[in-house]
């Protein structure tokens, strides 16, 4: 089941620009083809999402339903009988409740996948205006024509769920419409756009989830509001005050986290790595925003927690680190099924022990290798039949690639710094020539200023527990 939403890979261009090289052409075949990849991929959505929305108030928001997941296997491959043979739903944007079996979901307007068509095609037109100006002017008209029709009939669209109970139960409209707004106004300049912006963000200070002990699915998407962020660094009357909505926020995340052995304040709902995520992204815009350094401690956690730092001890992002524990069985029919790699997807993390314990139709194929940590309070299984804890999310990895993004430059720096020293190291040896005392009449040798040995003339042995493979304390 697919459904339209914002291509999060504009925001990670648009905001980390320099890192994006170009190694692959347009259908994702080795060869450079003069675009950046990131925008090749964006591009790639951005085309869907075209296609999900003649204009006007025709808009369509989800292609099949639940029905898909009775097989594992490719796209290409499905054999899934929906009613009339092979050929698959496609829900249209109503604002009104829908659901063609025995579930349906609780629709109430169109703003919050209008507002999200609206954005994504704002800023697509403005990265598209060099590569494809005609596909820029289109897509600029279709933001400007979704954004009336959210305004039009505010309220949530949630996606049809069919013989399940499960769908996306978003429930906040305001921060799609907001987000809108703030990106409209910064492609037209129309000062209307950002007084609506304001009007907006006004009414959803921080992201309900923030704070909150559990959630239904997917009901406050998505996890951060980047509204806030266009308007607080807009440098407007009312910077101040968004800025101050985000700092508001993590507070609340910093209150819950900060007697928690990991500094974890997130709850352990489905797609609890989302949150993570999300609450490490807030903290490092708002450091951007103000300088302050009070949270940086808490965004650290929130980053190791991804890599490993957790009761589980593994990483929750497909093939990080190489030489790390990572999900090798995730919930991925390209995985299971054909063996395809899904490096770099984050997976949906650990879930509180009593909603896992309700979920339908999970099941170990294999005994638990987790299992001297379980139950606790939470449960994470590496395991393809755990759709609720091991299933890499599209959303999720988008959206922390815009965090992990934006620590590349500081990685460039390091990688020139380190070019630097190789070249003013070639040709030495480490010899007495080449080593520095520490002091005058000490007999410990540094290099490069890491003490390298020890006083040689006493009969002493230093052990020295180092990171070794597991590169603990490394700087990278």
């Amino acid at each position: 089941m697919q459904r339209a939403a914002g291509t999060t890979p504009l925001t990670i261009y648009n905001t980390q620009r320099p890192p994006f090289g170009d190694f692959f052409d347009r259908n994702g075949d080795p060869g450079a083809n003069g675009i950046p990849d990131v925008l090749d991929e964006a591009r790639w959505g951005l085309e869907w999402l075209d296609r999900m929305y003649p204009g006007g108030e025709e808009m369509y928001q989800q292609i099949a339903d639940d029905r898909d997941h009775q097989m594992f296997r490719l796209p290409t491959e499905d054999s899934v009988n929906y009613g009339k043979g092979l050929y698959r739903p496609v829900y249209r944007v109503t604002g009104k409740p829908q659901g063609l079996m025995k579930y349906k979901n609780r629709s109430t307007g169109v703003a919050s996948i209008a507002g999200k068509f609206a954005s994504t095609m704002a800023l697509g037109s403005e990265l598209m205006q060099s590569i494809d100006p005609e596909f820029s002017a289109r897509l600029h008209k279709k933001a400007i024509e979704a954004y009336e029709f959210g305004e039009k009939y505010p309220g949530i669209s949630q996606t049809a769920p069919c013989k399940a109970p499960y769908f996306y139960e978003e429930e906040n409209w305001v921060d799609d419409m907001e987000l809108a707004s703030a990106q409209l106004y910064a492609v037209t300049g129309d000062a209307g756009y950002l007084n609506n912006a304001r009007k907006y963000g006004k009414m959803e200070e921080i992201t309900p989830w923030i704070g909150a002990d559990t959630a239904s699915h997917y009901q406050w998407f998505p996890f951060i509001n980047l509204g806030h962020y266009l308007i607080a660094g807009d440098k407007s009357d009312s910077s101040d005050q968004f800025v101050k909505f985000y700092q508001n926020g993590l507070e609340k995340l910093y209150n819950r986290g900060k007697d928690d052995p990991f500094f974890i304040g997130v709850p352990y709902i489905w797609c609890s790595n989302n949150l993570v995520s999300a609450a490490m992204t807030q903290a490092k815009l708002y450091h951007e925003l103000t300088g302050d350094q009070k949270f940086l401690e808490m965004e650290a956690s929130l980053r190791d927690w991804l890599f490993g730092c957790n009761p589980w001890g593994t990483s929750m992002i497909v093939g990080l680190p190489k030489w790390g524990d990572f999900p090798v069985d995730p919930h991925s029919a390209f995985t299971h099924v054909y063996n395809y790699p899904v490096d770099g997807g984050l997976v949906d993390g650990p879930i509180y022990s009593t909603i896992f314990g309700k979920l339908i139709g999970i099941h170990l194929a294999e005994p638990d290798e987790y299992g001297r940590f379980q139950p606790g309070r939470a449960v994470y299984h590496d395991e393809w039949g755990d759709y609720s804890t091991n299933e890499p999310t599209m959303d999720g990895t988008a959206g922390l690639a815009i965090y992990l993004s934006s620590l590349f430059k500081t990685t460039e720096e390091d990688v020139k710094e380190t070019a630097k020293d190789a070249e003013d190291a070639k040709g030495e040896k480490l010899n007495e020539k080449s080593v520095e005392s520490a002091s005058s009449g000490s007999d410990q040798t540094w290099y490069k200023g890491a003490l390298i040995r020890l006083d040689s003339t006493k009969k002493n042995i230093a052990l020295v527990f180092t990171g070794h493979e597991f590169a603990d304390g490394h700087k990278r």
